[in-house]
């Protein structure tokens, strides 16, 4: 764990792994301790990780004003600085799957390569949350029994029978009761998530991209993953069949193996553009 200056706020970050650089944004009410250990273990056999804790989460400086998705990129693009490092592959999950495309936007030179998941590029034609999974999630964590919210907030973000691991859900609530999120800062950063639209920015994108959804993602719809990669030139798309939005806690093999396929594709045609380049 370390801390980097980041303009007038802290950024509490950890790097783990050994390779060419990999920023990964993690999503809403979450913290870097909530990516699987297991999905970092089999990504760090050949990435430096740089994890980060966004404005107003963990040890990084507090938030009390609203922000938007486009300052939490410029937070990822100063740490990028701060850590001196002139290019990443960059990977973003849910509300970091938008600070990720904003990062794309502003600093396409910083980034070799784009892995978005579990997100979607906002706006009015997104899919949302259903009714009933907003309704279920909002009356447990209104309710004051923490217990209920993080078992609602748990089978909301995971498909059955996943859901239903009690081990998993042991180390979920572990995380949680730890590495507590206060809830005026998730209300900030649903504020932002509401207003960010990149829709129609991302035709302007040319980022080597891969798109990874689960198809029983109850959080963000599926159909948001396909509108994505319609919206990005070039961007494939890989469903994780059965899997909700927490994808690299169900299947966290499958989903190394497909970010670690679309890194090793993108850095072999770098190099094959490098090599072509010189011999002209």
């Amino acid at each position: 764990m370390a801390s980097a200056s980041v303009g007038a706020i802290e950024l509490d970050y950890r790097r783990q792994g050994e390779g060419p650089p990999l920023l990964m944004i993690m999503g809403m009410s979450g913290t870097y301790d909530h990516w699987d250990m297991r999905f970092l273990e089999l990504l760090a056999r050949e990435r430096e990780l740089i994890l980060y804790d966004h404005r107003g989460v963990g040890r990084s400086s507090r938030a009390e004003a609203p922000f938007t998705i486009a300052e939490l990129a410029a937070d990822a693009l100063g740490l990028l600085e701060a850590l001196d490092l002139p290019s990443v592959d960059v990977l973003g999950f849910s509300m970091g799957g938008m600070v990720a495309q904003e990062l794309a936007l502003a600093a396409p030179q910083r980034l070799r390569s784009l892995v978005l998941a579990s997100t979607s590029a906002g706006g009015a034609r997104s899919a949302h949350t259903a009714p009933e999974v907003l309704e279920r999630l909002g009356g447990a964590m209104s309710s004051g029994d923490r217990q209920r919210a993080l078992r609602a907030a748990w089978e909301v973000n995971t498909a059955k029978p996943y859901s239903d691991d009690a081990d998993a859900y042991e180390r979920f609530c572990a995380i949680g009761a730890e590495r507590r999120v206060a809830m005026a800062v998730v209300l900030l950063q649903m504020r932002a998530i509401a207003e960010h639209d990149a829709c129609e920015r991302l035709a302007a994108l040319r980022t080597p991209t891969l798109v990874l959804h689960g198809t029983q993602d109850m959080m963000v719809p599926p159909a948001n993953a396909s509108a994505l990669a319609d919206a990005m030139p070039g961007a494939q798309l890989q469903l994780m069949e059965g899997a909700g939005h927490l994808f690299f806690w169900e299947a966290p093999e499958r989903a190394a193996e497909l970010v670690l396929e679309h890194l090793h594709s993108n850095s072999d045609r770098r190099l094959a553009a490098a090599e072509a380049s010189r011999s002209h």
